[in-house]
């Protein structure tokens, strides 16, 4: 496997905090575009399922393209922007993912709309985690908390917001609206990249693309996350579902064995032996897996156990997204006074509390006191992830981002998928065994009991980290050193 060559001494980029928020706002923006996409697409299936003459239970096939494009074409990330330039390669995803959705906005068949969103998918695999690393060659380590403060907010607001915006669009316009919007975003975000972000690009040119690799990493995400798409939703016969796992574990086995002798796979798995980097993996997919099934359970319970309408569990779901924005700020300081460790198991238990308090939600709660516990589980979750995602790359010497930025970005894209499997899992198992016809209130609440306790699995973990862990990053001087 990669990796046993000492590193070259770390030369940290000196940047104002002026273009540093500049840089941010932009990778931000692009990165919400993409997760606004991801989200609001599927309030439009039902129209386009008219519009296409097609069964609606075909039309999960827009979703699912997409995000087995995503996963095949995110490992190759890190090396397409060592070797193009990550400002090049970030431009281009941001062309290619506009493009795409140019052509989804003007498909006349369901087939071509499919085709489309496997154009998006190539975009927005090179989009996210090559903006990532865009910010992270951008800024200090001194920096990288403020900076991830804004990448942590598309991952948390556009889920809310794309549900309810997407309601709106279809109801009282077209839903090919639903993909004109990311038009103006495309190309306002291009010019930006071109204008104010700085090009930078490995000495070596990333070294030969891990082809072999390429190939078997793309196998195994692409099985996987069909076999998490399909699973227990009777789209495909389970045997075929349970062999879409086989292949998927099978290709994941052959890529481990793989790697292990490659100068430079596709993904380097020796990035795990950084203490730090490993603990955000691992903490860090616990918590995602649970937070993963938050957009998925909330709105099914507000309308379908509570009768709510689209727009009106929209509008309550929201207030999560307002905590998520109202941390950014806080963040920083947060950290500072208490460093990550301490952060990471409090704020993490609070964060946990939260998603269970959930299933204590009734029809009977008024609807701002339901708002005011989404806020606030949205402030917690927000820091959460703010501190899970700076302190992965804190001890990643910075020759080695891009590879970091292509694992972290693969497990996560793995880990939100499988929160939805687990949380719809949970909540099955409950209505069946139950012997309820439907899912009601209380299977919601176990549901959401279930995943809080996921959740909660990666407070030992982030308990295990040092004192010290991720002082240059928050500037918090453990004492007792």
């Amino acid at each position: 496997m990669a990796m046993d060559a000492p590193e070259t001494p770390d030369i940290e980029p000196v940047t104002s905090t002026q273009k540093m928020r500049l840089t941010a706002v932009i990778v931000a923006s692009a990165l919400f575009m993409q997760n606004l996409d991801s989200t609001v697409i599927a309030t439009g299936l039902p129209a386009m399922a008219r519009s296409f003459h097609a069964d609606p239970l075909h039309m999960s096939v827009a979703l699912t393209s997409y995000l087995i494009s995503l996963s095949v074409f995110i490992p190759a990330s890190g090396w397409a922007a060592d070797r193009f330039g990550s400002r090049t390669v970030f431009r281009a995803a941001i062309v290619v993912f506009t493009l795409g959705s140019i052509a989804c906005g003007l498909a006349p068949s369901l087939w071509f709309l499919v085709a489309a969103r496997i154009v998006q998918g190539v975009g927005g695999a090179m989009m996210v985690p090559v903006g990532r690393l865009v910010m992270l060659r951008s800024v200090s380590r001194a920096q990288m908390v403020a900076a991830m403060s804004w990448i942590t907010m598309p991952a948390l607001v556009g889920p809310v917001v794309g549900p309810p915006l997407g309601g709106l669009i279809v109801t009282y316009f077209s839903w090919r609206w639903i993909f004109d919007i990311n038009i103006p975003i495309g190309i306002i975000g291009a010019i930006a990249v071109t204008m104010f972000i700085p090009d930078v690009k490995e000495a070596d040119g990333g070294g030969k693309l891990d082809l072999l690799g390429l190939i078997l990493t793309g196998l195994a995400m692409a099985s996987l996350m069909a076999g998490f798409e399909t699973v227990g939703r009777g789209i495909i016969p389970l045997p075929y579902t349970l062999a879409l796992f086989g292949v998927g574990l099978t290709a994941g086995g052959l890529y481990v064995w793989h790697a292990h002798g490659h100068p430079h796979p596709v993904l380097d798995f020796s990035l795990m032996r950084i203490p730090t980097f490993a603990s955000s993996v691992i903490a860090g997919s616990l918590f995602r897996v649970a937070i993963g099934a938050m957009p998925f359970l909330l709105p099914l319970m507000l309308q379908l156990a509570f009768g709510e309408t689209a727009m009106q569990s929209g509008l309550i779901t929201f207030a999560s997204a307002v905590g998520a924005l109202s941390m950014k700020p806080a963040a920083q300081p947060i950290l500072r006074w208490f460093g990550f460790r301490t952060v990471l198991v409090v704020n993490g238990i609070l964060a946990a509390g939260f998603v269970a308090i959930c299933a204590l939600f009734n029809p009977g709660w008024p609807s701002l006191l339901l708002a005011s516990v989404l806020l606030l589980g949205g402030l917690f979750r927000s820091l959460q992830f703010t501190a899970f995602n700076s302190i992965a790359y804190g001890d990643v010497p910075r020759s080695r981002m891009s590879a970091a930025t292509s694992l972290y970005s693969t497990v996560q894209q793995l880990t939100l998928t499988l929160g939805i499997v687990i949380g719809a899992a949970i909540l099955e198992t409950a209505t069946m065994l139950r012997h309820h016809s439907a899912a009601s209130t209380s299977d919601f609440g176990v549901a959401f009991v279930g995943v809080s306790l996921i959740a909660a699995l990666a407070i030992p973990i982030c308990a295990m980290l040092p004192h010290d862990a991720g002082e240059a990053l928050s500037g918090h001087h453990a004492s007792g050193k």
